[in-house]
């Protein structure tokens, strides 16, 4: 900033035009560089959402193997976080920040169950539970074995 002669120190006091755009565009190309780089976390609601596609999609093999008069298994992987759809194939990819557990039945009908949730033609399942949590917030998703019926069921984790 310069003075200039006769002008009160007042009037000249600020920045110029120029001045303010060197600082909008340092801190832009900051942003730019820092922002990817921060790590995106898996908010409450969007756990609650994940819960709520696992859910759909469960109900919906239910509802094809009563359909289709068939039995239709949705395949689970915890470690891998995804779950697959029987009946449609489609995969729900679940984020790695958001840890994924399935309690399962080691035997369904008689047969090695490997890793799936099976929906009968009759409604029924062999059950099982998929538990997804997130520090202090856990979705249970329960698949009733004599019902076939899914539910949700929120939990507060213990801190």
């Amino acid at each position: 900033m310069r003075r200039r002669a006769g002008v009160p120190e007042a009037a000249t006091a600020g920045f110029t035009l120029l001045e303010m755009a060197a600082v909008i565009a340092v801190v832009a190309m900051l942003a730019a560089i820092l922002l990817p780089s921060l790590p995106w976390r898996t908010s409450r609601q969007r756990l609650a959402g994940y819960a709520v596609e696992t859910a759909a999609l469960l109900k919906a093999d239910r509802t094809a193997a009563v359909r289709r008069n068939a039995v239709v298994s949705a395949q689970i992987d915890p470690p891998g976080h995804l779950i697959r759809s029987g009946s449609t194939g489609q995969a729900l990819s679940i984020p790695a920040d958001v840890s994924c557990l399935a309690e399962l039945p080691s035997t369904c009908n008689e047969r090695p169950a490997h890793s799936t949730i099976s929906f009968f033609a009759t409604g029924m399942s062999c059950g099982g539970t998929i538990v997804l949590s997130r520090l202090d917030t856990r979705f249970e998703i329960r698949v009733n074995w004599l019902t076939g019926g899914v539910e949700i069921v929120p939990r507060e984790v213990p801190t």
